[in-house]
């Protein structure tokens, strides 16, 4: 990650933009504010510590309980206030409405691991010990062995996770393959290997597939107020499988099974979404979870400040939720097990979700993931103000309806917009540095599909449009030269569907070196010809080929530093006004309200910031 986000960690509570709309990517703090949190008043306040005791009170700081047993005790409106330090634990379960926090200012770090202290040396520079907690898995159903497993070994799809002196080590097939980066696992005899001297590390092994799970059903003798838990100020390491779940309907998630089954097929959001509601967590780290971070079920939910970093599939999972919003969290290396087929994303907004809002947001250092991606049946998306850096597809809008992508950065993305067999999508006034933008369809459909119902959930085939693309600015680098911006569709749908994906492309702004007339700008489809493609070089070359589009759009020979006041570093705020006098388009009301703009800040501007007199 760049020095200067490194930097907004470690900035003061004071130092905290509002929750109201902001005029581009806020610069931070992102993720979490270290504070000194206030005891909040409740009826019952149970404080914990890693070495209280089960059958102490807790209601006092010189008697402390175990997690555990406070987790068994609390009812609606409890907090439990957790000392610093570690506790090895997992396996929690809840079902009431409490808060979880730290003392004071202190940091407490919930570990789903065990330190193995027992090792046996061999030959060859091997060590082993025998492991009682292994979490063996497979690939989830719809994974394709014949395509992907020549590049994703089988026994990577396995929970474990195995660290030394905090470093995590990659699984190997063999005995004979492990060294001092990589561990063995043989599962029949319950023997962990690894390549590196015990003697004087830390060798931690995974031994809890989950932190934390907020039951829908009865738990400890209570039966579930349906209140979503608020989590604040706390760290979860090292779980496998994930670290937090908020159960719904069906209850928690397999290892070996997607949760895809809440809903089943298109649905009404009245009737899903409501077990657990309200669920809140602010300034929250989970690292180091061998799939996910987290599985969120239930309408209401918040998540604010926070750090999601080296998960595998995906770092936070929403499911069938609405009124949802992500703000000013960091999300970054995702797939760090470089798991192939299996589309992960650092956060997954999936089945039909409605009014989900990710604001401001830091996604950044994911090469073999994308960024954010709101997956099937999703409806009235709101993507806003983010910054996303270093992805396959940065914000990736798929077989949903209606979503506002505004005031965002793309920086180096595969990318940086991705919208396939949806509908309704407005882009307005975002930057684009070496990623392009996409909008794709395609035949998929319900029937015979390898998801089954999923393409039900989304718009039909001949609904896939109605999209608007306008002042959005995009920037090439001097080595880059792939086309900015693409309409595709494959050939045997021109007929079926002749009219645009687009309703609207205009004042947009394309930056490249001088000398680039000869490759392709624009990717323009359905056309007329063998492919149902055209590629134009020039601006000049679209509107010939596409006709009505980007009468006030503009063309520029100039590289981004002489656009940005400092790419090199990070700072992609303009210089000044583009010389493209004329060329923006009047934002709709309700797009300049989420933006914060005024109307003449509007007119002067394409792409995320503003220019200000």
């Amino acid at each position: 990650m760049r020095s200067f986000a490194l930097l907004l960690l470690l900035a003061s509570p004071c130092f905290l933009a509002p929750s109201a709309g902001f005029a581009q990517p806020s610069g931070g703090p992102y993720g979490p504010v270290e504070q000194v949190y206030e005891i909040p008043k409740a009826p019952h306040v149970y404080y914990v510590a890693p070495d209280g005791k089960a059958d102490a009170s807790g209601t006092s700081l010189d008697q402390p309980t175990t997690i555990e047993s406070a987790i068994a005790r609390v009812v609606t409106g409890d907090v439990i206030v957790l000392r610093g330090g570690v506790y090895r634990t997992g396996g929690l379960e809840l079902n009431q409405g409490i808060t979880m926090q730290p003392y004071a200012g202190e940091r407490p770090i919930l570990k789903g691991t065990r330190v193995a202290d027992q090792w046996q040396p061999l030959r060859n520079n091997l060590w082993r010990t025998r492991w009682k907690t292994l979490f063996p898995a497979r690939p989830l159903g719809w994974w394709q062995r014949a395509r992907e497993g020549m590049r994703t070994p089988l026994h990577r799809f396995n929970n474990d996770m195995v660290f030394v002196d905090g470093r995590m080590l990659k699984s190997a097939g063999w005995e004979g393959e492990v060294g001092p980066d990589s561990y063995y696992i043989d599962y029949d005899s319950g023997h962990v290997y690894i390549g590196v001297d015990p003697k004087g590390r830390e060798i931690e092994i995974t031994a809890f597939d989950f932190a934390l799970i907020r039951r829908a059903r009865r738990v400890h003798g209570k039966e579930s107020d349906r209140k979503g838990p608020t989590i604040r100020g706390i760290t979860f390491t090292q779980y496998a499988f994930r670290a937090l779940e908020i159960e719904g309907k069906t209850g928690a998630a397999s290892p070996n099974e997607e949760p895809t089954n809440e809903p089943v097929g298109l649905s009404d959001p009245a009737t899903y979404g409501k077990e657990v509601t309200g669920t809140t967590l602010e300034n929250v780290t989970i690292t180091y979870c061998s799939r996910v971070a987290g599985y969120f079920r239930g309408d209401g939910l918040t998540i604010r400040n926070s750090l999601f970093s080296d998960t595998s599939t995906e770092g936070v999972y929403v499911i069938g939720s609405s009124d949802v919003l992500l703000e000013k969290n960091i999300f970054r290396r995702n797939n760090i097990e470089q798991l192939t087929g299996y589309y992960p994303a650092a956060v997954k907004i999936f089945n039909q979700s409605h009014r989900v809002t990710c604001r401001d947001n830091l996604v950044v250092d994911n090469p073999y993931s994308n960024g954010i991606w709101y997956d099937v049946g999703n409806r009235d998306g709101v993507f806003l103000n983010n910054w996303v850096e270093g992805a396959i597809d940065g914000f990736f809008f798929e077989i949903s309806k209606g979503v506002t992508v505004a005031g965002n950065l793309f920086v180096r993305c595969d990318k940086g917009v991705r919208i396939l067999n949806a509908a309704g999508a407005r882009v307005y006034n975002n930057t684009f540095v070496d990623a392009p933008a996409s909008f794709e369809r395609n035949q998929r459909v319900a029937t015979g599909d390898l998801f089954g119902w999923h393409a039900a959930t989304g718009p039909g085939l001949e609904e896939r449009e109605g999209h608007v693309f306008v002042n959005n600015l995009l920037v090439a680098s001097e080595s880059y030269t792939r086309p900015l911006l693409r309409f595709e569709q494959p050939p045997q749908m021109c007929q079926q569907l002749p009219r645009p994906q687009a309703v609207q492309v205009d004042g947009n702004v394309y930056v490249r070196a001088g000398g680039r007339q000869s490759q392709p700008l624009v990717v323009w489809s359905p056309v007329a010809t063998e492919t149902c493609m055209a590629t134009a070089a020039s601006l000049d070359e679209f509107r010939a080929v596409a006709k009505g589009v980007e009468a006030r759009g503009r063309e520029i020979e100039r590289s981004p530093r002489s656009i940005f006041k400092g790419p090199d570093v990070g700072r992609y705020e303009l210089q000044g006004e583009l010389p493209v006098a004329g060329a923006t388009i009047p934002l709709p009301a309700d797009v300049r309200a989420l933006l914060g703009w005024s109307e003449q800040e509007a007119a002067r501007t394409a792409g995320a910031y503003p220019v200000r007199r």
